[in-house]
């Protein structure tokens, strides 16, 4: 019996500890801030939610991230406001196949719309890009839907140039080249494929009017006008006015309520750490989140957000 117990008690020594379970994070192109902020949430999980850790996901960002929410094959997802919004009430793009389970954890930032071109490229305006190359984003991603909009809303179609379905870092090379003429960001500033390209050739941010920012807004209410800061790439000389959407971090209303609650807790009690890795992270805010998500908020997110006292309005409640 003594040998039986000795043997047990020895099993028991050298079980492996139980291993965390891993999430995943559906971000979007290495050249954009989801990769770089889904891998500081990745540490921020890892480090503060315990029994989980997790990874981060390249994709397509907004418009895949939000179908690998409803189908499970991601936990968590970043995504333009505008993409969520049109997946949670299916319109839009999503017309036909609505995402109504879709839940907001917070808007972590917002994503400045950015045209860019090479400074002697004769573009200065939305109206220069008819007849010419222009990349419009990675296909079905946010800054293709939000380029979409702003165009359409503002007289302008594919059929008024040749657009181009590019990454971030495809459309930095390409301008580079000389193979486009110019390219659509929708990402928050400073981005990195931007900041290299602007390392290597003059640059110029096109900005636009404030009509043009009427007209894009009617069309889609999540937008909001955003000032582009002097100096913010090499080359920029001044500030430029544009449009920014925010962006949402989402999961499915079946998590667990309370590992919402964890990771919403952590990513706003350690937030310092995100700001290390993007300086993006300096709008992860209570008062951002509760100002520009079009969505409710997971139970957990909002067990959260009332604890510390937020305004949660009543279209964010569940």
């Amino acid at each position: 019996m003594r040998h039986l117990l000795f043997a047990a008690a020895a099993a028991i020594a050298i079980a492996p500890a139980a291993q965390a379970q891993e999430l995943s994070i559906a971000t979007g192109g290495t050249g954009g801030v989801y990769y770089p902020y889904g891998g500081g949430l990745a540490e921020v999980i890892g480090k503060y939610v315990d029994g989980y850790s997790a990874s981060v996901e390249v994709t397509g960002a907004s418009v895949e991230n939000m179908a690998l929410i409803q189908r499970g094959d991601s936990d968590i997802a970043l995504a333009l406001a505008d993409t969520v919004y049109q997946a949670f009430t299916g319109t839009g793009a999503f017309d036909g196949r609505q995402i109504p389970e879709a839940r907001a954890l917070a808007s972590i930032y917002p994503n400045a719309v950015q045209l860019v071109t090479l400074a002697d490229s004769g573009i200065s305006s939305l109206e220069d890009l008819r007849g010419k190359r222009v990349s419009v984003g990675a296909p079905g991603s946010g800054t293709e839907l939000s380029a979409q909009i702003i165009l359409a809303a503002n007289g302008l179609s594919y059929d008024d140039f040749e657009p181009q379905r590019l990454n971030f870092n495809e459309t930095a090379d390409a301008i580079r080249d000389s193979d486009i003429v110019a390219g659509f960001w929708s990402v928050g500033p400073p981005t990195s494929s931007i900041m290299n390209l602007a390392a290597t050739r003059s640059i110029s941010v096109v900005g636009l009017t404030e009509d043009e920012i009427a007209k894009a807004r009617e069309a889609e209410p999540t937008f909001a006008p955003y000032t582009l800061r002097e100096g913010m790439y090499d080359g920029m000389g001044e500030a430029v006015l544009t449009i920014s959407t925010p962006n949402v971090l989402v999961v499915h209303a079946d998590m667990d309520e309370e590992l919402a609650y964890n990771i919403t807790k952590a990513m706003y009690e350690n937030v310092a750490e995100l700001i290390a890795i993007h300086p993006a992270a300096n709008d992860t805010t209570i008062d951002f989140s509760v100002a520009s998500t079009p969505i409710p908020f997971h139970p957990g997110a909002l067990r959260y957000l009332e604890e510390v006292g937020a305004a949660v309005q009543d279209h964010q409640r569940p």
